[in-house]
């Protein structure tokens, strides 16, 4: 564990995204693991969300916690999905996770790029 203390800053996990996440983390064998939310130059829009587990925490990592999840975000990432709800849906024609981003300027349809 971190001596790094967890922020009350908003990266969020609705509850149906909490749910998801723990399960694929017990299914995958992942405990000490953590979702990590990054951003990368991509996509339709120009900029692709990513979505991993990792276990492992850099220096300028920003940590948040929701509903018992701990999320890490980079601190360049961080300045443009501060403030997201990370949702999920398990609908069979537009499911997965969904980022509700306060940022972005612009988004595809799929949900999965953005502009800010």
């Amino acid at each position: 564990m971190s001596n790094k203390e967890i922020i009350n800053e908003s990266i969020i996990l609705t509850n149906d995204a909490a749910k998801r996440v723990s399960a694929i983390l017990s299914g995958e064998d992942k405990k000490g693991y953590f979702l990590r939310v990054s951003v990368s130059n991509g996509g339709c829009s120009g900029m692709s969300y990513n979505l991993t587990f990792d276990n492992n925490e850099e220096e300028f990592d920003k940590i948040f916690e929701s509903k018992g999840i701990k999320i890490i975000c980079d601190l360049k990432s961080w300045f443009y999905v501060r403030g997201t709800e990370i949702d999920f849906s398990d609908d069979l024609l537009s499911g997965g996770f969904k980022l509700n981003n306060p940022n972005a300027n612009k988004t595809c349809g799929c949900g999965t790029s953005f502009s800010a």
